[in-house]
């Protein structure tokens, strides 16, 4: 089929500056901080987004030795048995164990075997206390697992507050902190994930979607299996944020699709559907999708999200009733994902949705 060839583009690779915009702190010796050269930079990465709908940084040597940790420790937490890693799931939050076939995109199941990392807050915060909807601890396999995957995130998490910065100075803002404002105390959260080698009948290993956040940023191994697509002139990209709207399924057997080659020491950063709701298109969410190969594959998809309680609004109309409540969205989306849940099972018996209203309408009144 023709989602299935490899169109071998190389993906621009840039390297990210330790500060952005002379405000962080530069602990390098001897470097000056260059608001032109961080907008240059910027901009840089707007444009490779809108080319290609991604683009690769370098990782440093401190960064990759993280994520070699937290692939290791998804290789063995993964080869335990199924009955040992389906007790790691939790009916509070979204954290926790997902089985191959459990997750389906467009109606159809994905192969993908899952382990996701929600912010990990603790079951005495007045938050889970009140019933804030996916709100809980992590259902974590062991202390070395949660430390190697905290670790990880942090590390990535860095780095994501110097994209938004930097792509806040590309698309000609004065306010490098528009996006990073949104993203304090973010709800960053990360899929840490295992895809089984294709069989007879199936190479699917999830299906063509978008991302539901704001900025996604990746990490693979050796095997490969990752497609994207990206901006089409004159194609329709689905509004995720709006009911009845969705890219899954979207275009998944029609060309142009992108094979991201992997490369070792780099990761790989697309937008979601948050930015591309708050830029107005200027910057799409890319449409992904994995494809299995004759070997297992493991990979990281980090998500560097708003807060919990953060409202999004379009750049070019701040002030207009049109915007995204974060925590909603986030809900939302993950109740659409997993119906049958036991975390949507007991969000619904509790009522806790109508304490999400709630949050909202807070946050609101707030701005």
């Amino acid at each position: 089929m023709g989602s299935d060839k490899r169109t071998l583009t190389p993906l621009q690779t840039f390297r990210i500056p330790s500060a952005v915009d002379g405000t962080d702190t530069d602990r390098t010796p001897g470097r000056t901080v260059d608001r032109a050269r961080d907008r240059a930079l910027g901009r840089a990465l707007v444009a490779a987004w809108q080319a290609d709908g991604i683009f690769q940084i370098h990782a440093t040597p401190a960064q990759q030795a993280a994520t070699e940790r937290a692939l290791a420790a998804s290789r063995a937490f993964c080869s335990r048995p199924l009955k040992e890693k389906a007790a790691h799931v939790s009916d509070l939050t979204y954290s926790g164990y997902v089985a191959s076939g459990e997750e389906e995109t467009a109606g159809e199941r994905d192969g993908s075997e899952i382990f996701t990392v929600c912010p990990d807050i603790p079951a005495d915060d007045p938050r889970v206390i009140e019933r804030w909807p996916c709100h809980g601890p992590v259902p974590w396999p062991s202390s070395a697992y949660a430390r190697a995957m905290k670790d990880y995130m942090a590390a990535v998490g860095e780095i994501g507050h110097r994209l938004l910065r930097l792509t806040a100075l590309g698309l000609g803002l004065d306010d490098p902190d528009h996006f990073t404002r949104l993203t304090a105390d973010g709800w960053h959260h990360m899929r840490v994930l295992r895809f089984p080698p294709a069989d007879a009948t199936s190479e699917r290993g999830i299906g063509s979607h978008t991302d539901y956040g704001l900025l996604v940023i990746a990490a693979q191994d050796d095997v490969g299996g990752l497609y994207i697509r990206p901006p089409v002139p004159g194609e329709e990209r689905g509004r995720n944020w709006l009911p009845g709207e969705s890219m899954a399924g979207r275009y998944e057997h029609d060309d142009p699709w992108t094979y991201v080659t992997p490369v070792p020491g780099v990761f790989t950063v697309f937008p979601g559907d948050i930015m591309q709701f708050m830029t107005g298109g200027a910057l799409l969410s890319t449409p992904h999708k994995v494809r299995l190969a004759t070997r297992e594959r493991y990979t990281l998809a980090y998500f560097h999200e708003p807060s919990f309680n953060a409202v999004a609004r379009p750049l070019t109309a701040p002030g207009a009733d049109e915007h995204i409540h974060y925590g909603t969205h986030f809900t939302s989306m993950f109740r659409r994902c997993y119906p049958r849940r036991i975390t949507t099972a007991r969000m619904n018996t509790e009522g806790r949705l109508k304490i999400l209203d709630h949050l909202r309408e807070e946050a609101l009144h707030a701005q």
